[in-house]
């Protein structure tokens, strides 16, 4: 009994699994990536305590040494954040164009993608995705020259388009009402390409067999992708959804101030978000701190609003929950 209890004892002992070299392979390869992080991302935020201090350089001293000289103000920089007269806007406008982008491109990627994967030619859809892809790679700086080549008031296409036909020019950078449909086509339309591919590389790793089998019971096109298709991408869309939800309360700063010409006095109501209020305070009188208190705000809000968000989905369906 006693050589069987022993035994029995050694047999977990023997099933540890022990550090073996793919371990140290698989260490050495991730570690890059792990610096890069460390580097990059989680120590820059060593500086979230400056929304907590009324920071100022001191002449003579570095950053470091002015940070912890500092006196600490509390919440005092989020105060000048939150009690501002354009705060209200500013999260109207952020939280609206998000809504309005996060359902465009929900829709319109998911129905070219499903389109496109009923090309029969090969080479016609791959000429198409890399017609709607290659907006992506293009940076807001070149966009915003192409924009103002469309929209300037004296030479622009449009107006040249406009008066052509009899009617009167439109001072675009002047006239706020045009601008949500400006913005939210430019922004569809540079995104539009990511957004479809990554849909479609769902779609293709479909199995076909579902299709002929369906083809054979006699499904319409609509039938086998309401039924087959969008059921099968699913877990991609939900996720799709809860990335884009969490950046919720971020902007893309260069479509609200490249393609804007830099925010005008006359579009402010209508294109100022809480990414270009950050940068237009840290170039006016505002303080570092103050700025800083905003960042954080909008950051703390973003991780809030995806924790929720999955955690909403995770009761719903918690195969499709990211965390």
């Amino acid at each position: 009994m006693n050589k069987e209890k022993t035994v029995s004892s050694a047999e977990p002992r023997r099933k540890r699994k022990r550090w073996s070299r793919d371990d140290t392979e698989l260490t050495l390869l991730g570690l890059p990536a792990t610096i890069w992080f460390a580097v990059f991302c989680y120590l820059p935020m060593f500086g979230l305590i400056i929304s907590f201090k009324d920071f100022k350089l001191i002449p003579g001293k570095g950053f470091l040494a002015s940070l912890f000289q500092s006196e600490w103000c509390g919440f005092k920089n989020f105060n000048f954040f939150l009690s501002s007269n354009t705060f209200g806007m500013l999260l109207r406008n952020t939280i609206l164009y998000n809504l309005v982008f996060i359902v465009i491109n929900l829709v319109l990627p998911v129905t070219l993608a499903i389109l496109i994967n009923q090309l029969y030619s090969k080479r016609a859809s791959k000429c198409y995705q890399t017609m709607m892809f290659f907006p992506y790679f293009m940076s807001w700086v070149v966009v915003s020259y192409f924009v103002y080549a469309f929209l300037n008031p004296d030479k622009g296409l449009a107006n040249n388009v406009i008066t052509s036909l009899g009617g009167e020019k439109v001072m675009w950078y002047s006239a706020p009402v045009y601008w949500p449909f400006i913005l939210a086509f430019m922004s569809t339309w540079k995104s539009l390409g990511y957004n479809m591919v990554v849909y479609l590389a769902s779609i293709t790793g479909i199995d076909n067999t579902l299709y002929e089998a369906a083809i054979l019971d006699g499904a319409t096109k609509w039938q086998q992708a309401k039924y087959i298709t969008i059921p099968s991408i699913k877990p991609m869309i939900i996720m799709m959804f809860i990335l884009n939800i969490g950046k919720i309360f971020y902007s893309d700063f260069g479509l609200f101030y490249q393609v804007t010409q830099g925010v005008p006095a006359s579009l402010y109501n209508v294109a100022s978000t809480f990414d270009t209020f950050i940068y237009q305070a840290l170039q006016s009188s505002a303080s570092i701190g103050q700025t800083a208190a905003a960042g954080l705000f909008q950051a703390a809000c973003c991780c809030i609003t995806i924790l929720v968000a999955n955690f909403i989905v995770s009761k719903l369906d918690a195969d499709s929950a990211i965390i």
